[in-house]
């Protein structure tokens, strides 16, 4: 039985977009709306608040090393060690509502979507190296977790409010997704689907908001496993560690512990016995 373990057993309102940078050897993630973003070492077991400030619904890592913060309005900026640079001030269709979720191509380019408000539907965006925004997708509700297939062959977007996780063609020469294909439905009683990652094998990984489990599925989108946790709503999930082999997980309702879990919030890290692929790095600007 796989158990996940608290590591940082702090009670975030939302922590979410787990990232493991590989030179640094820390994980980062984004506790969205209290506006904080956090870095954890499991070399010393010590974790530390890096960033306080508008809320950041999305994270990449840039080729030099620095981060890309997807926030409000549309707004994208470079954070390298505190010092924080504007790259797109704001979307005008954006302006009321926030980016959620964010993902790095082969290529260098962003897709990163933006919640749907009472107005107007939520799009997924595709940012290009040179800084270009393009509307890949819109009438979506919630888009959610993204991640491709070790091929490349296929792009996946998790849409939480129509528990939908569709499967696309990638062109990874253009950055272009085509033919969608619902290709995992997920039942009420399981949850709402909302972060994903894939791993080395091409299994899909869920984590399930008020579902209180991570779920893996094969490339076809059967289920082969799925681990619980002490917490209702499980987040997000990111491969990391030296080899890849760690998985953690963030989840969210830590300021109402008694209805939400004894574990809601906190930062948990497991092994499955498999392994993920390192995440690409953004290119945009200067990275």
């Amino acid at each position: 039985m796989i158990e996940p373990k608290i590591i940082v057993d702090s009670p975030h309102h939302n922590a979410e977009c787990p990232l493991w940078h590989p030179q640094h050897q820390n994980l980062y993630w984004t506790d969205i709306p209290q506006g904080k973003l956090y870095r954890y070492s499991p070399q010393t077991d010590t974790h530390s608040e890096i960033y306080s400030g508008e809320p950041v619904g999305g994270l990449t890592l840039q080729a030099d090393g620095s981060l890309l913060l997807f926030k409000t309005k549309g707004t994208i900026e470079r954070w390298n060690e505190g010092q924080i640079t504007t790259l797109i001030s704001e979307i005008s269709a954006e302006i009321h509502t926030r980016f959620n979720d964010a993902i790095a191509d082969p290529a260098g380019r962003v897709f990163s979507g933006t919640m749907a408000t009472s107005e107007d539907k939520g799009r997924l965006y595709r940012i290009d190296t040179d800084g270009s925004i393009h509307v890949i997708l819109e009438k979506l509700l919630v888009p959610n977790g993204m991640g491709f297939s070790p091929d490349l062959k296929y792009f996946y977007l998790t849409d939480s409010d129509t528990r939908t996780i569709y499967r696309f063609d990638y062109n990874q020469e253009t950055g272009d997704i085509t033919n969608q294909h619902n290709h995992i439905v997920i039942p009420e009683a399981e949850g709402v689907p909302d972060g994903m990652t894939v791993d080395s094998e091409g299994y899909i990984w869920s984590a399930r908001w008020d579902g209180k489990h991570l779920y893996r599925y094969t490339p076809n989108g059967t289920e082969v496993l799925r681990i619980e946790f002490p917490a209702l709503k499980v987040s997000c999930l990111a491969f990391g560690g030296s080899d890849y082999s760690d998985i953690y997980a963030t989840t969210a309702g830590g300021n109402d512990r008694s209805k939400e879990g004894s574990g809601a919030g906190a930062i948990f890290h497991l092994q499955a016995g498999v392994k993920g692929i390192p995440e690409f790095t953004s290119k945009i600007g200067n990275g």
